[in-house]
């Protein structure tokens, strides 16, 4: 498994919040750096990773986790 450079926990954070967080751990990484991010099922999961695909990152793994959420890893352009 690819190892994360920041884990950001987005649970029971609703949308646009998640996003809002998500853009905010990234730009505390450097280019090629890896976010752990988790997100709730439903809007979370089916936004969040077209949004962060679209600002040019790269989803890396999408892992679903045994509590019912998702954790991916994402790449700083």
């Amino acid at each position: 498994m690819t190892k994360a450079d920041a884990v950001k926990d987005c649970r029971h954070v609703g949308c646009p919040m998640n996003m809002v967080y998500a853009k905010v751990a990234l730009s505390k990484l450097q280019s090629g750096q890896i976010l752990e991010l988790i997100l709730d099922d439903g809007p979370p999961i089916n936004n969040v990773p077209g949004s962060v695909q679209k600002e040019g990152h790269t989803i890396l793994e999408k892992n679903r986790l045994d509590d019912g959420a998702w954790q991916l890893l994402i790449k700083k352009a």
